[in-house]
């Protein structure tokens, strides 16, 4: 497969000097049967946008790139135009270490953001110093109208308020959420099936009182049967549950 057509090396790509390094190197790491599994593992993405650079050397890029004095201008280059520079912007704005500067950055970037893996991936190490913030961010992605900053918000209530910060109110606010979009519905099913393997008294009467739609609530009894973490007795309970 012939790839150098995408490159756009020539002296017309106006992009900014750091997106053309990092474009650069892109390529030089391009695994072209990396590129083709992955272009499986994520359907709806333009197979001919990802360049097929595996997610460790991915990491490296956007750990660099976050380092340099113009990362702004990276930032600002949306949309950008492979997959890969997607998750490199991820990884590099998951590096922000300032609260602020990281939720406007995150703002900034969501709406762009068309699959699940740059959406799952992304994940700011500063979230975990400022929760009370977070939860009032994370109540306006979930109404939002991008499917990946509606996922992106459920993916940060789970990841950040089922432990030792768990939130009673949280369930409720992702039972509400009514979706059309498969990788909405998916990630609320995810979440309920991590509450029940955290927070199982609580999370439980959302199916017993079938607070979510018919395909979440049975994918979500799916997920958490699947769970090591839920026991062979509540697994017996929640196939009982499963909506015919």
């Amino acid at each position: 497969m012939d790839h150098s057509h995408f490159q756009n090396t020539d002296a017309s790509d106006a992009s900014p000097e750091i997106t053309k390094d990092i474009r650069r190197e892109l390529f030089q790491l391009r695994d072209e049967k990396y590129q083709v599994f992955q272009a499986k593992l994520i359907p709806g993405i333009d197979p001919s946008s990802m360049i097929g650079v595996r997610t460790p050397e991915l990491r490296r890029i956007a750990k660099q790139a976050a380092k340099r004095e113009d990362i702004a201008d990276f930032f600002q280059d949306l949309p950008h135009r492979y997959f890969d520079e997607n998750q490199i912007h991820a990884f590099a704005a998951s590096e922000i270490k300032d609260f602020g500067k990281c939720i406007a950055e995150i703002n900034h970037f969501l709406p762009y953001v068309d699959n699940w893996a740059t959406c799952d991936q992304m994940s700011p190490k500063v979230f975990r110093k400022h929760k009370p913030e977070l939860l009032e961010q994370i109540r306006e992605w979930i109404c939002s109208e991008y499917t990946y900053t509606i996922r992106f918000g459920i993916g940060m209530l789970m990841q950040h308020f089922l432990d030792e910060d768990f939130d009673s109110s949280c369930p409720a606010l992702v039972a509400g959420i009514r979706s059309e979009e498969y990788y909405v519905n998916m990630m609320i099913a995810w979440y309920f099936a991590t509450a029940l393997a955290k927070q199982y008294d609580f999370v439980l009467p959302y199916l017993e009182e079938r607070r979510l739609d018919k395909w979440t609530h049975n994918k979500t009894i799916q997920k958490a049967i699947e769970s090591y973490r839920i026991t062979a007795e509540q697994k017996d309970y929640l196939r009982g549950l499963k909506v015919r």
